[in-house]
Order: C-alpha cells, then sequence, then structure tokens
C-alpha cells in the first residue's frame, strides 16, 4: 500500500515490490552481488530508471572529500543500499543514514535479502539541504551540456 503522504512513495513502493519478488524467488542465502543483479532486472522489469553501482561525491562542509558507490540510485534521487546479512543491525541504519547525508540525497532505502524475510526500511535525511542538492544537480546538468 502507498502513503501518499510520503516523499517519492509512489518509487519506493515499486523499489520494495522488486525487491519482495527477489527475495520470493531466490530466497536468502546468496552473496549482495546476486540480489544486486537480480534488482537490477526486476526493477528494470518495472520501468525504474537507476543507476547500478553509481559513484557519489562525500562531502564535509560543503567540500568534496572523496567518493563512495551507493549500490542504486533510482530516478536520480533514491540511494538503495542492500545487504546480504541474518539480521539488519543499528549500525547498518546508521551507515545508510551518514550515505544519505553525505551525498545530500533526501530519499533512502535499505534492503535486507539475507534474513529468511525480506527487510527494508525507508529512510529520511532531516539535514537534506535542498539549495545545494539543486546546486550540484545544475553543476552537472552544465558538465554533460
Amino acid at each position: 500500500m502507498i502513503k501518499e503522504q510520503y516523499k517519492y512513495s509512489e518509487v519506493t513502493s515499486r523499489i520494495i515490490g522488486s525487491a519482495i519478488e527477489v527475495h520470493k524467488l531466490l530466497g536468502n542465502g546468496f552473496q549482495e552481488v546476486i540480489y544486486q543483479r537480480a534488482l537490477e532486472k526486476e526493477m528494470g522489469l518495472r520501468g525504474l530508471s537507476f543507476a547500478r553501482e553509481y559513484e557519489m561525491p562525500i562531502f564535509y562542509k560543503e567540500e568534496q572529500i572523496g567518493t563512495r558507490r551507493v549500490d542504486f540510485l533510482v530516478e536520480g534521487v533514491i540511494s538503495v543500499e542492500i545487504k546480504a546479512i541474518v539480521k539488519l543491525e543499528d549500525v547498518h541504519l546508521a551507515q545508510a543514514i551518514n550515505y544519505l547525508e553525505a551525498y545530500n540525497l533526501e530519499i533512502g532505502m535499505l534492503v535486507n535479502f539475507g534474513a529468511k524475510s525480506l527487510e527494508f526500511k525507508r529512510l529520511i535525511n532531516s539535514k537534506f539541504n535542498k539549495q545545494s542538492a539543486q546546486s550540484t544537480q545544475s553543476t552537472k546538468s552544465n558538465k554533460s551540456a
């Protein structure tokens, strides 16, 4: 069920549906890369636009200090981090939120295929800076023009 009050709820619902289908067909027990490949296929079948292993800049005080690859950047606005572990722990949630903040993305997903039942969390970056995100987007657009 899509909760309309959530930003990008239609997209996150399609991501969750894709993850559910992958987990239903593969179950748990594979390495993370297998789920990543299957999720790539399933999201493509559902018409989602995404980049896999997308290199994102990491900022500290508005200065780029490095890069990290997000498992998926969906529709250019939602990060999806994948795990294949027995149980999600607070440290995994903290890591995914830290990435959202470092990427300056507003919404993210943490998906764990390693448990008997699929686990997923929808994440919100409370420190999201809309002006900085728009500036970064216009810089990307200017570089590709």
